[in-house]
């Protein structure tokens, strides 16, 4: 017995001919609106660009245009065989002075944390030099994994003095950022740098990842308003759940 097709699903979307939007804007919006409403699940196949233009008196090519938007933006994929399929969802993170836990949060998502390493002892001559330490100074050496609706997200390694270090219970209730926050100590400006790598086999393993798959990797370090350096970072975030978008301005 053969088996069952599987469904493709048909989302609810009107165009207006007489907006000033194009027309292929206008569905690769309304797809969009789908997708992140949820009625567009990750993996659910769309119809094809025939069908999708008969039921909306589209012209193919114009169907072709706003699909292609979406497989541009990472929300949809073309699979030869298959069809177009819904993508698993993306973190998209503007490159800000933020907390990715808050940032999950605002986005709706639910943010947890693995505190996978704490260690409080003598900082390396690295670390020293980095944080501008006082003679005699410790440091906190931290790695956790941040997930993302149960989903790990991000490993993120962080050395910060042991005079503003947050305690391990309370890195698992919440962002780094907001811990410090809490005991005065706010981050006025950072030096960031974003980059890429393939994954070795411990962040294969933390991240659910093959060895060798993409990564994002951003570097951090923050100041406070007098100066004074605050912690040093370097995150590692998985390129397929993952992205940064920033805003250009022309001055």
């Amino acid at each position: 017995m053969a088996a069952a097709a599987e469904p493709r699903f048909q989302p609810q979307i009107t165009v207006d001919r007489s907006a000033s939007a194009p027309l292929y804007l206008q569905l690769a919006e309304g797809i969009e609106s789908a997708i992140r409403s949820g009625e567009l699940a990750a993996g659910s196949r769309l119809e094809n660009e025939l069908e999708l233009a008969g039921r909306l008196g589209l012209s193919r090519p114009t169907v072709r245009q706003g699909i292609q938007e979406l497989v541009d933006k990472g929300l949809l994929v073309r699979k030869r065989g298959v069809g177009t399929q819904v993508v698993e969802s993306q973190v998209n993170r503007p490159v800000a002075l933020t907390s990715l836990y808050d940032d999950l949060a605002r986005a709706g998502k639910s943010p947890t944390t693995e505190v996978v390493e704490y260690r409080i002892g003598r900082p390396s001559a690295e670390a020293a030099g980095r944080l501008l330490l006082e003679p005699g100074e410790l440091v906190l050496e931290l790695m956790r994994v941040r997930s993302a609706d149960g989903e790990p997200l991000a490993v993120m390694r962080n050395t910060l003095p042991e005079r503003i270090a947050p305690t391990r219970d309370e890195l698992v209730a919440q962002g780094l950022y907001a811990a410090l926050r809490e005991r005065g100590v706010v981050s006025a400006v950072a030096h960031q740098r974003i980059g890429a790598i393939t994954a070795d086999e411990e962040h294969a393993a933390l991240l659910g990842e093959s060895v060798g798959a993409p990564l994002l990797v951003m570097d951090r370090k923050s100041f406070g308003n007098d100066g004074v350096v605050i912690e040093y970072g370097h995150h590692v975030y998985r390129a397929s759940r993952y992205s940064f978008e920033v805003t250009l301005v022309n001055s």
